[in-house]
């Protein structure tokens, strides 16, 4: 089976499941045009590991182990 990664704003339209992996519901998109099937808030990064990543690429290997380890427990 193949798996695509995308942001939820990208290919609204797209066909396949839609899975929507963020605790916080992104702006502007209403549930109806998200088209999503699921919404699994609680695998997605802890509030305080992503805001510590702040979308810093020299933090991205370390974010990585972070949530893995998080995904863990």
């Amino acid at each position: 089976m193949a798996c695509k990664i995308d942001r939820i704003y990208n290919n609204l339209d797209e066909k396949g499941v839609r899975v929507l992996v963020d605790r916080i519901w992104p702006r502007g998109i209403s549930k109806d045009k998200a088209n999503l099937d699921y919404w699994l808030k609680d695998i997605a990064p802890s509030s305080e590991l992503r805001k510590w990543f702040n979308h810093e690429p020299s933090k991205f290997e370390e974010f990585k182990e972070k949530y893995k380890q998080e995904l863990e427990s």
